[in-house]
């Protein structure tokens, strides 16, 4: 594993398949948004406790996606995630969709941080930024 990156394993069940048998295309960004997730929780940080006690949302701005290959019923995934754009009030990650390492989908995601109550834009906390910094830049 490339050193920054976070790996986030996902299953296709037969409710991610359209009816050619693929894995539906709005399905990808469900299972970025899964690893996401999974990546600010590995750094200690749940979205209802964000919420709750720093009174703050990330919410998407940005998306980009880029369908390479098809996923099927029953494939073991691998989605990534790697911070690649750390803003004041925002955050940019790349993400990709493998499968035995082939890449099947590829994408980045911007995303606010914004006031729980009124979706405006605010700062980043200290402690979610102190601990995703380490991520920033890692490449080998």
């Amino acid at each position: 594993m490339v050193q920054g990156v976070f790996l986030w394993p996902v299953r296709v069940y037969f409710e991610d398949t359209d009816a050619g048998g693929v894995v539906y295309y709005a399905n990808y960004l469900k299972f970025m948004e899964r690893a996401r997730t999974e990546w600010l929780r590995a750094r200690g940080f749940e979205q209802d406790r964000l919420r709750a006690d720093s009174g703050i949302l990330f919410v998407v701005r940005a998306v980009q996606l880029d369908l390479k290959r098809p996923a099927r019923f029953n494939d073991a995934l691998s989605v990534t995630c790697r911070l690649v754009d750390l803003g004041r009030a925002s955050l940019e990650l790349t993400q990709q969709v493998l499968r035995d390492g082939a890449e099947l989908a590829a994408g980045s995601v911007r995303l606010a941080c914004v006031d729980a109550e009124r979706f405006v834009p605010v700062a980043i906390p200290s402690a979610v930024r102190a601990a995703v910094e380490s991520d920033l830049g890692d490449e080998t």
